[in-house]
């Protein structure tokens, strides 16, 4: 195998590297992926959330054969103070448990089975085979080093190692500039097991249905991220992050939030304080962590992308920078990316031609795709909730308080009431509150730039 050449090597078998591995094999091309994991699933990471059409995009009808948890019937964002959870959105679908828009997936149980659809197609996946660097000659990569395999050669090397290896080998190639601190974050996720009867009573689900909770504000201490809880069949997925930058090493506690001269101490701390809120905590009383782990998640927006496309190489999902925060979607652009890289590669496979010319066509496919265009309506969102902690940290609160005063019966008028909820909110934003509040509606994509 070390004096063999492939029409195309693929790195990392997550889901952009498989979808672009099942789109090459299908049209005949020789493709090698390469997993430095023992197998699909063993080394990769995400939040839990997969969607149909990417799936469908790249599998056809064998979607319905893949191995996921429950269809997500019912998503809610909770805005969160040390002592409250405002439930400010919800939707509840029930015709996606018979067409669902997605579902609740554990990546040890997907991947091998995503996996197989590429060997079925064609592919050649070698596992427990690490990347170490591209192989360049003059000014082309031409293959890569393992330290399993030896040197492996091809006419064009995909990259979809996520932001951890895959940044690692375009960096040591020259071919991209080294990440800052707050242009990602660090995530962590458990696994833990529970009752399906208990999971369905807690979150109000039907036998089988799932629902999706992500909690932004004090979940956090106020920083610019989200956590989550996501319902499978016997177990729930329970993680989030913040920016790498956030974890500074200071010392912080539940009455910080909202201040930015504090940092989280580490992952662990983050986990256990979103945990013991005293609205998740009931949620997963009696629940045993059975799974811990933890990623990079690309969080920059689109001017952080690297060069997508270069001599001999292609760069997809979180490697690319790929990902939506506000939407929470990683998994979706990293399918469709892989797909539409493996489409150029074909396109290049006939014409003989590898070079940077024919391979910048998957950066017009990216461009006038959703990926492009939703990469570009929220690129401003992280910078601002970073630049501006107020957003997760005093408003939250404020509007807490702004919702027990008008709620609370106490023998004061409504109109009495409505005034002192105006002063709070006039006093407290100001200004220059008010003029956030149209930044975030301008980068969260509700008000024209």
């Amino acid at each position: 195998m070390q004096d063999e050449k492939f029409d195309a090597i693929v790195v990392g078998a997550g889901p952009a590297g498989i979808a672009a591995a099942i789109t090459m094999a299908k049209a005949g091309l020789q493709v090698a992926v390469l997993e430095k994991g023992e197998k699909p699933g063993a080394k990769n990471v995400m939040g839990g959330i997969l969607y149909r059409h990417n799936l469908e995009e790249v599998v056809g009808d064998a979607w319905k054969e893949a191995p996921v948890e429950r269809p997500m019937i019912e998503e809610q964002r909770w805005f969160m103070t040390d002592d409250a959870a405002l439930r400010l959105l919800g939707h509840k679908n029930l015709r996606h448990k018979e067409h669902p828009n997605s579902w609740s997936v554990l990546r040890a149980r997907f991947d091998p089975w995503f996996a197989s659809q590429a060997e079925a197609a064609g592919a050649f996946v070698i596992n427990e085979t690490v990347v170490e660097s591209l192989i360049l000659r003059d000014g082309r990569v031409v293959g890569v080093t393992t330290g399993r395999e030896g040197d492996l050669f091809a006419d064009v090397v995909v990259v979809c190692e996520g932001i951890g290896l895959g940044m690692r080998l375009l960096e040591r190639a020259g071919l991209k500039k080294a990440m800052r601190p707050d242009q990602a974050a660090i995530a962590v996720k458990e696994i833990m097991t529970l009752d399906p009867e208990r999971i369905e009573d807690r979150f109000n689900c039907e036998p089988g249905e799932g629902c999706a909770i992500e909690c932004y504000g004090s979940s956090t201490f106020g920083k610019s991220g989200f956590m989550f809880i996501y319902t499978n069949k016997d177990t729930l997925s329970v993680g989030g992050g913040v920016l790498v930058s956030d974890y500074n090493g200071g010392v912080v506690g539940p009455r910080d939030v909202g201040r930015v001269d504090h940092g989280i101490v580490s992952p662990n701390e983050l986990m256990e304080h979103f945990k013991n809120h005293p609205a998740i905590r009931p949620l997963l009383k009696g629940a045993e962590t059975v799974e811990y782990m933890a990623k990079m998640i690309p969080e920059a927006g689109y001017k952080a992308m690297p060069r997508l496309y270069g001599n001999g190489y292609l760069v997809c999902g979180d490697a690319a920078m790929m990902a939506n925060p506000v939407h929470r979607e990683g998994s979706n652009l990293a399918m469709a990316s892989g797909r539409m890289a493996g489409e150029t590669v074909i396109q290049a496979k006939e014409l003989a031609d590898f070079s940077e010319r024919t391979l910048s066509r998957y950066q017009g496919r990216i461009d006038n795709s959703w990926i492009g265009k939703d990469m570009k309506k929220y690129n401003g969102a992280v910078p601002l909730l970073e630049q501006n902690p107020e957003l997760m940290g005093l408003y939250p609160g404020l509007l807490d308080r702004a919702l027990d005063e008008f709620f609370r019966v106490d023998g004061v008028d409504k109109r009495t009431k409505q005034r002192t909820v105006l002063r709070m909110f006039r006093k407290e934003m100001g200004l220059k509150g008010l003029w956030t509040q149209v930044k975030a509606a301008r980068a969260m994509g509700f008000l024209p730039p």
